[in-house]
């Protein structure tokens, strides 16, 4: 931080200015107001602002500029790769901002950047209505929608930001904007999968669906045993699958003595788990085959409330354990690439990490790839990498583990990944320019208008010109 940011007097005046809290360290609440979700991520910043709304985010972009303040930005979840907190700079903090507004006669919701999916889906089911999420409930709206957002829902209604409406955000020179298709139409491309470069977001315009309240799923593990021929009859399924259904597979050990028992708890294991975005009954009979490649280990599918579906996989990734994932776009499945999947979910050095690969294409590829800025429509599947582990002492392995894999698998992508994932930005620069290929041109320019001096680039970052 910049020496002058410590200046009592000018903490002292900026916290007059807000309504929210301003924490600092020493406060007692300091280590629980800086610890986010990844415990990876041990950051000790200057300044921690809770807004509590427009004008707090506003005053905090601000005063972070004006004081030459190193700024990030924190939403209402994981963030996994840990750019919700800094070193010494100020965090500007929306996680207290989590309001919702449902017009379920316009088929709309009206989030705050705070939110969770959880939070969302709570009051978007009372009406039977969903928007495009994420596959775990507390992760925070805003960095899945602005990074794509693939969620059980992707191939029928397509991604978190194809069913944006409208954003609001402040901008690094505290103008509060709101962008459309009609209203600063160039910045809402680049807001929908160009990542948090472009401001601070704090409010979502969503488009809903009917869906629910019970909705068709699948959740069957079998023996990874026979991967290879699990997963090319996976491969056969979804060439044919109606776009109603968005299923994934991850494979490794998975040792859950509540939901496995004696043997079984420590066997490699080959999961699918896909939703129906239609009517239940129909549903069932369009996902049984998923259920029936062999003999199942244990099969948890069924009719089941939407929100309770959603948060079937929470309890498996808790706040405080060791997180590493990055991931890509893969161009299809060949039995060279399903073997390489076979070896990497083998190879991992922790039980609870995971080879994943999800079903992409339908409502995803139906939109141009000019119309936003996400990057992935041209792939039929990503590839997640997920190190999940406990003890820092095996932090290297781990890391060591998920780069050896993405660099194998590399021969089967483009090279272009999802920003959700990404990693702990190590690639940098050249990342985002290999995923946005031709576009990347575009969203430096728009950097150039909103953010010139890169006030926000503690994210996937897209420096502006004077940059690059």
């Amino acid at each position: 931080m910049a020496q002058n940011a410590l200046d009592d007097r000018l903490a002292e005046q900026f916290e007059g200015d807000l309504h929210g809290p301003l924490i600092r360290p020493g406060d007692s609440d300091y280590d629980d107001a800086r610890a986010v979700w990844n415990g990876m991520i041990d950051k000790y910043p200057g300044l921690i602002a809770q807004c509590s709304g427009v004008a707090d985010v506003i005053r905090s972009v601000n005063f972070a500029r004006e004081n030459d303040i190193p700024v990030s930005v924190r939403g209402g979840g994981h963030n996994v790769a840990g750019t919700a907190v800094c070193d010494d700079g100020l965090v500007i903090d929306c996680s207290e901002m989590t309001g919702v507004k449902v017009d379920p006669d316009a088929q709309t919701a009206w989030v705050q950047s705070g939110a969770t999916w959880a939070d969302l889906d709570h009051e978007t089911q009372e009406f039977g209505l969903a928007t495009p999420g994420g596959v775990v409930s507390d992760t925070g709206i805003a960095g899945l929608t602005l990074g794509g957002g693939i969620g059980h829902l992707r191939c029928k209604y397509g991604l978190s930001c194809d069913n944006l409406r409208s954003v609001e955000l402040v901008t690094a020179d505290g103008e509060f904007l709101r962008a459309s298709a009609d209203e600063n139409p160039e910045l809402f491309w680049g807001l929908r999968g160009g990542g948090g470069n472009f401001g601070v977001v704090t409010a979502f315009e969503y488009e809903l669906h009917p869906v629910g309240p019970e909705v068709a799923t699948c959740l069957v593990f079998y023996s990874a045993d026979k991967l290879t021929e699990l997963l090319q009859a996976y491969r056969g399924f979804v060439a044919t699958a109606p776009e109603e259904i968005s299923s994934l597979v991850f494979a490794g050990e998975l040792p859950d003595e509540e939901l496995f028992s004696g043997a079984d708890v420590h066997r490699q294991k080959f999961a699918i788990m896909g939703c129906y975005a239609g009517p239940p009954d129909v549903g069932e009979v369009e996902l049984a085959p998923l259920r029936e490649f062999a003999e199942p280990i244990a099969d948890f599918s069924g009719t089941m409330p939407y929100t309770e579906f959603q948060q079937l996989l929470d309890e498996e990734y808790p706040d405080g354990m060791r997180y590493y994932w990055k991931s890509l776009y893969l161009d299809g499945l060949s039995r060279t690439a399903i073997d390489r999947i076979e070896y990497w979910a083998e190879a991992a050095p922790s039980p609870l990490s995971t080879v994943d690969v999800w079903q992409l294409g339908g409502a995803i590829e139906d939109i141009g790839i000019e119309e936003s800025a996400f990057a992935g429509r041209h792939a039929p599947f990503l590839l997640g990498v997920e190190a999940n582990w406990e003890d820092a002492e095996h932090d290297e392995a781990n890391v060591q583990w998920v780069r050896d894999c993405l660099d194998d698998m590399r021969q089967f992508s483009d090279g272009s990944v999802y920003l959700n994932f990404p990693g702990f930005l190590e690639e940098g620069d050249e990342m985002m320019q290999t995923t946005f290929g031709p576009a990347y041109e575009r969203l430096v320019a728009l950097k150039d208008e909103y953010d010139p001096t890169n006030l926000f680039n503690l994210n996937q970052n897209i420096a502006p010109s004077e940059e690059v």
